[in-house]
């Protein structure tokens, strides 16, 4: 299974969306005191979305999605 999940920093009143096949072991990533990616900035996160996908291509599309629906971007153009 594949994941499409949405963290939220409450310090930052930031969202981060992302898909993965282990949501947990993400958000224990995300959260661990040495992490250095661009989510460390705005330490700690918490998960508030998750959705399975059968295929890792379809959590892919689903999170790009979520991530520039705001966008108005013509999803239907897409063949996924």
């Amino acid at each position: 299974m594949h994941y499409v999940y949405i963290l939220y920093s409450e310090s930052a009143h930031k969202f981060y969306i992302g898909s993965t096949s282990n949501v947990e072991g993400r958000l224990i990533a995300y959260n661990h005191p040495q992490n250095k990616g661009w989510t460390k900035r705005y330490q700690f996160w918490t998960l508030v979305f998750s959705q399975s996908f059968p295929t890792q291509i379809e959590a892919l599309a689903a999170s790009a999605f979520h991530r520039y629906d705001h966008l108005g971007v013509d999803w239907h153009i897409f063949a996924f």
